[in-house]
């Protein structure tokens, strides 16, 4: 890497508040305002085009005097807010960034209680759609394979078009298919709008994509944490919610009150949530997409439809040939393609492969729960084992599941920054294991199934917060939607997986009590058996996992504490890298480092660590402008261009005290 130095004199503000610049490697000098704002302005004078390296405006003459122009009037850039003050950019992280962390995590919540809006009156499905019992499972099967389709495609879609505009359009998709649901006792309609609910599932990855892009990274790790729990969030408190109304109610107000969940996010998503700056560049694989959905219909119809046709029937087995061959030649097609739908290179990447199979052995985990506890609960005492709960009561004693995942979320944010996610998803499969391992004998009563649920709930909030942040600490943030995507869609073939298998369990095992065959408690067991299975899996791999960061403050081996790790750049790329500090070299503690492309948009922004350090990852290739605020200190902006392809680039700011004389050393 070279390196060069570039030394920048500031001089004393004159009456009507200039500053000195330099421009470019010629050295020569400019008169700008002194205003951080224009201090922006300045630095993108010389760009203007993307391609075009920095420092080519016109200059002035060599030596700085009273004399020199003022820069252009075209190469100002417009006022990002209108009560910050002069001299001053605005704040990232006071940009109502605490808005967009509680409904981010509302969408994801509401698209979470598709997947279980359905559960307590699935028995009387058949009756209600006046169809058979295995037609009426369509039912549930639309919503599951229109959620794995949708969800790698619309982060796709966030990544080049807008996260937010994606979100709400997904919103959008899930409050019409609830309102179709909810006019109609007609099977075939009512498999339409439970796919279109299904749809929504792609909300989960673009909220946590807008997380990264919008909040600063102190914040990032608990939101991203609870974003990704929203999954089983959702899930668990819905179970209760929804016995209740269909105990209550006529059950089309399940679905009425979906589509009031839906309107509410949007609202709430249109007034909080910003559109993110960070695009990625090309096209939008079509026929990619057809491909990956064509496959993975083909590989999620038998895994869920199997017990119905038979494990070795020919459909099942054709379909299983069929899913394999689609999806090899997708794989070649993407291989090929200038812009994927999915990098398929990026996903073979060891980081990236072993968290999204490790995602499948959680996603396995978790939905065993979901489908033993219910049904013991809710079984009759004589069968001698079964607890005899009601409905409503089944649904509050597994809620407890989703509360512990959302109160984790905290607890997860302080295991990572100091140990990394990769300890803390080892730590979350530990935790289900213990859960599930106690489960074996703790089935006796309906308290010892809220024990259960709160042990494996914990667990389920580690492993399902530390994955975004494997998965995000490995790729480029313009893939970012399309990557969370992806491992979303891991986490639902676990758990069709999951129910498949379970589900297979139960009935081979399953008992006739007063001529009707019942789940015995050996199946109840032996899932639970199976689960354990699935976190061991989930434990090697997890294991095989790069640690992307170490506990800080670590001691040396002579006793002596070694100094704050430099924050790292997330795995297999480059980027922006430095301190933050005064004149003096004092580093300037949580000073704000933003990041601004040549059209005047954020493209990314980050907090400096207590010792001035900072980390910032531009979206691609290019010429940037990095600006500096901190409070009592000068704000700072210089052109910088990256040159891409996983180089760091070493940019110091100096922020000067008040109008004092002060030099900047820039290394690159």
């Amino acid at each position: 890497m070279c390196s060069k130095s570039v030394r920048a004199r500031w001089a004393s503000a004159e009456p009507g508040g200039v500053r000195l610049i330099p421009d470019g490697a010629s050295e020569e000098w400019r008169r700008v305002p002194a205003s951080s704002s224009d201090a922006v302005r300045v630095a993108f004078a010389g760009i203007s085009r993307p391609t075009e390296r920095l420092h080519t405006a016109s200059t002035c003459p060599r030596a700085p005097s009273a004399a020199l122009t003022s820069c252009p009037e075209d190469a100002r850039m417009p006022q990002t807010t209108t009560d910050q003050h002069a001299g001053e950019l605005p704040d990232p992280s006071t940009r109502e960034a605490g808005g967009i962390v509680p409904v981010l995590a509302f969408a994801g919540i509401t698209v979470a209680v598709m997947q279980t809006l359905l559960v307590p009156v699935i028995k009387d499905l058949p009756v209600l759609l006046r169809t058979s019992p295995s037609d009426a499972t369509w039912v549930m099967t639309a919503t599951l394979l229109a959620g794995a389709v949708s969800t790698p495609i619309m982060g796709r879609l966030g990544d080049l078009f807008g996260k937010r505009r994606m979100l709400l359009a997904s919103l959008a998709v899930m409050v019409v298919g609830s309102l179709i649901c909810g006019f109609t006792d007609d099977l075939v309609i009512m498999i339409v709008g439970r796919a279109l609910q299904g749809f929504a599932m792609g909300a989960i990855p673009l909220g946590i994509g807008i997380m990264r892009d919008e909040l600063p990274r102190e914040r990032l790790g608990s939101a991203m944490a609870l974003m990704s729990s929203s999954i089983g969030v959702g899930g668990g408190l819905a179970l209760p919610a929804a016995a209740l109304v269909a105990q209550n109610a006529d059950w089309h107000a399940l679905f009425f009150g979906a589509a009031g969940l839906g309107v509410v996010s949007i609202l709430l998503t249109v007034r909080y949530v910003p559109e993110s700056s960070v695009r990625a560049h090309g096209t939008f694989d079509w026929l990619g997409a057809i491909g990956l959905s064509a496959g993975l219909v083909a590989l999620l119809l038998p895994i869920t439809k199997g017990s119905d046709w038979g494990w070795g029937s020919p459909t099942t087995l054709g379909l299983f040939g069929l899913a394999v061959a689609i999806l090899l030649l997708w794989g070649v097609m993407e291989l090929r393609s200038a812009a994927p739908l999915v990098d398929l290179r990026t996903t073979a990447r060891r980081e990236v492969l072993l968290t999204n199979l490790a995602s499948i052995m959680v996603g396995v985990a978790f939905y065993a729960i979901s489908l033993v506890l219910p049904q013991l609960l809710q079984l009759p005492a004589a069968t001698g084992y079964g607890l005899g709960q009601s409905m409503v009561v089944a649904g509050l004693c597994v809620a407890p599941l989703g509360l512990t995942m959302m109160f984790t979320a905290p607890v997860y944010a302080r295991i990572s920054a100091r140990r990394g996610p990769k300890v803390s998803l080892m730590l979350g499969l530990l935790i289900i294991g213990i859960g599930y391992g106690a489960g074996l004998g703790l089935m006796n009563a309906a308290w010892q199934t809220i024990v259960i649920s709160v042990v494996v709930g914990a667990g389920i909030g580690l492993a399902y917060s530390s994955l975004p942040a494997l998965i995000i600490g490995a790729v480029d943030p313009s893939e970012t939607g399309a990557a969370n995507g992806l491992n979303t869609l891991m986490r639902s073939i676990g758990t069709s997986v999951s129910s498949a298998v379970i589900g297979m369990v139960l009935a081979h095992t399953s008992i006739r009590t007063g001529g009707v065959a019942v789940p015995s408690m050996d199946g109840f067991r032996i899932s639970f058996l199976i689960a354990t299975g699935a976190v061991i899996g989930g434990l090697v791999l997890a294991a095989f996992l790069p640690s992307q960061r170490s506990a800080p403050g670590r001691k040396s081996p002579a006793g002596e504490a070694e100094e704050s790790p430099r924050p790292t750049l997330v795995a297999g790329s480059g980027g922006f890298r430095g301190r933050v500090v005064d004149p003096d070299g004092t580093p300037i503690a949580r000073a704000n480092v933003t990041l601004i492309d040549p059209r005047g948009r954020q493209a990314g922004r980050t907090t400096a660590d207590e010792d001035g350090h900072y980390a910032l990852l531009p979206p691609s290739g290019g010429a940037y402008v990095l600006a500096g605020t901190a409070t009592g200190h000068t704000p700072t902006a210089l052109p910088v261009e990256y040159p891409g392809g996983g180089v760091p680039v070493d940019v110091d700011l100096v922020l000067a005290q008040g109008a004092r004389e002060r030099r900047t050393t820039v290394a690159s």
